[in-house]
């Protein structure tokens, strides 16, 4: 029997591209090997991702019943969120854009299977 179990951060005020490198970094590791590498990266990321991860290890433990070492990281993305568009005056009259990127980060925890010999 395989549970799938869903965590989602939003509006993460940073770029999906930046942490499209964590996420990388742990997918199809188990949850504690995760949260463990993420607690020791240096990326800024590394922080979001390890709530969303432990977010959805937390919820598997109270609605089924599941151990964080039982779980794996199934499936983890990160989706471009909307952009604020800010500006800075230049000189001779110009307008330079600043883009404030944000992102969603999605996480699908799935149960290891047991193979019975």
């Amino acid at each position: 029997m395989n549970i799938e179990v869903r965590s989602t951060g939003k509006y993460i005020h940073m770029s999906s591209r930046k942490v499209r490198l964590v996420v990388d970094m742990v997918r199809g590791k188990g949850v504690d090997e995760a949260l463990t590498l993420l607690r020791y990266s240096t990326k800024a990321a590394a922080r979001p991702v390890g709530k969303v991860i432990a977010s959805a290890a937390a919820n598997a433990e109270d609605v089924y019943g599941l151990s964080s070492s039982e779980l794996y990281v199934a499936r983890i993305c990160a989706d471009e969120g909307p952009t604020l568009k800010r500006g800075r005056f230049g000189a001779r009259g110009r307008f330079k854009p600043i883009l404030k990127r944000s992102s969603h980060i999605a996480v699908v925890l799935d149960s290891k299977e047991e193979i019975a010999p």
